[in-house]
């Protein structure tokens, strides 16, 4: 009982199990719809998901010039607002330019990506780059107050609203505009009651916002937009551009049964990595200022070990055979991605959360020079798939995620000085919690063929 009461005091520990609750709300949500959703889409439909959901996340993590994650680093909140209104400012900025050719020659647009299917739908990115980028502004505002519990509410909003745009639009056959408009509802439709909450409850910060205080917190944080959105672009471009690229060569189902594995595998991502990476920034900078980073970010990387690891390779090993009875006989090529994928997804989820930490320390440059090691790697894998072995483009791309991720943790570890010998005790203390779902999936797998034998 000490325990749990212990437990129970520990900040850090609340405020992930208030953003777990509420992001495990929403993922449960879409997870349990796509069994509908691929009776009432086709992978052709989720393709063109897959280029619109591409673009919208190359584009939008950099509409803030990554002021939008500086937000939580300064100590006065004044400080602070000023980065928020930066980050909001340059979304506008950056939707209004991406407006131009999408609304004004879309014909053009659509073509230069060699997606005709796009062409009618290309009018929604402005919006979804909006409000996408508006969100993570105003979020990470929330996430400084520490008001987690509204972060939750918002994330279980998107997903009832966006799920339920999907499914009333495929109902009535409006394919596949209804997949991107549950998308674009789904990745931004909080920021409106982030923003109402902002104004509310942040008013009197909100009006010292001023240009002469936007413009020295630019100079003092430059760094951002000057290395952090190249990361993160290259970061982004590292796992939809290939997806692209796989689309423009006229393998259209292949990135639907992508777009439907990725969303399986993140599912536990978003679950667990998403809330402890962004608990973990809101605690970087105090534990870096203490000199705990490293320590800190060993344990957090046990904890994910512990969480994570084991549900996403159960995952891969039931993926296979499982995937055409849940989701439709169309969609077992997308089982056999997801068990092509898992080493790769273990491996970011590992990484995500800690990277964090790279901002933390002003290791900005170092974090670009590693995710655009990833973007050469991951779409010259593909290139040279599509060149050399057509069959197998989806998988090169797996497989270069896994490689990409693998260095890029070790990595990772090192600049914040964390110890091998802490490592190798997590990794220990963990697989007391992985064993087990390694074993279920491999007895899930006996007793399901067992039952499908018998049935035939």
């Amino acid at each position: 009982m000490s325990s749990l009461s212990r437990l129970r005091q520990n900040t850090f520990v609340r405020s992930v199990s208030v953003l777990v609750g509420g992001t495990a709300f929403a993922q449960a949500i879409l997870v349990l719809i796509l069994p509908i959703l691929t009776r009432l889409y086709t992978p052709n439909d989720f393709s063109v998901l897959a280029v619109y959901a591409g673009l919208l996340g190359v584009i939008s993590v950099v509409a803030c010039l990554r002021f939008d994650i500086a937000i939580p680093l300064p100590e006065r909140d004044e400080d602070g607002a000023n980065l928020m209104a930066l980050a909001l400012f340059f979304a506008v900025a950056v939707s209004s330019l991406i407006a131009i050719p999408c609304l004004f020659a879309p014909h053009w647009t659509a073509d230069i990506l060699n997606q005709p299917a796009l062409e009618s739908y290309l009018w929604i990115l402005p919006f979804g780059v909006f409000l996408m980028s508006a969100y993570s502004a105003l979020q990470f505002w929330v996430m400084r107050q520490k008001k987690f519990k509204i972060i939750a509410r918002t994330r279980m909003t998107q997903a009832v609203s966006g799920a339920g745009a999907q499914l009333g639009f495929g109902w009535i056959g409006l394919t596949p505009l209804g997949l991107i408009v549950g998308q674009t509802i789904s990745n931004g439709a909080g920021a409106l009651g982030l923003g109402w909450h902002t104004w509310r409850g942040s008013r009197d910060l909100v009006e010292k916002v001023n240009f002469m205080e936007m413009r020295r917190i630019f100079k003092e944080y430059d760094r951002f937009p000057k290395y952090s959105s190249l990361e993160s672009f290259a970061n982004n471009a590292a796992i939809h551009i290939p997806v692209l690229i796989i689309a423009a060569a006229a393998l259209v189902p292949e990135a639907g049964y992508l777009a439907l594995a990725m969303r399986v595998m993140q599912a536990p991502m978003g679950l667990i990595g998403g809330a402890i990476g962004q608990v973990y920034l809101s605690r970087a900078p105090e534990e870096y200022r203490s000199g705990r980073l490293g320590s800190f970010s060993a344990n957090i990387l046990g904890g994910l070990m512990r969480t994570g690891v084991g549900p996403l390779i159960f995952a891969g090993i039931v993926a296979p055979t499982v995937f055409a009875f849940v989701f439709g006989p169309s969609w077992g090529r997308a089982g056999v991605l997801v068990a092509w994928m898992t080493p790769w997804f273990i491996f970011q989820f590992l990484a995500s959360p800690i990277s964090m930490a790279l901002h933390v320390t002003n290791n900005q440059k170092k974090a670009f020079l590693l995710q655009f090691f990833g973007l050469l790697l991951r779409v010259g894998g593909v290139v040279a798939a599509i060149q050399f072995y057509r069959s197998g483009v989806a998988e090169a791309y797996a497989v270069t995620g896994f490689v990409f991720y693998l260095i890029y943790l070790t990595l990772l570890l090192k600049i914040v000085r964390c110890t091998q010998s802490d490592v190798i005790l997590q990794m220990k203390k963990a697989l007391v919690f992985i064993l087990p779902w390694c074993a279920g999936g491999i007895v899930f797998n006996l007793i399901f063929g067992m039952i499908v034998n018998g049935l035939h």
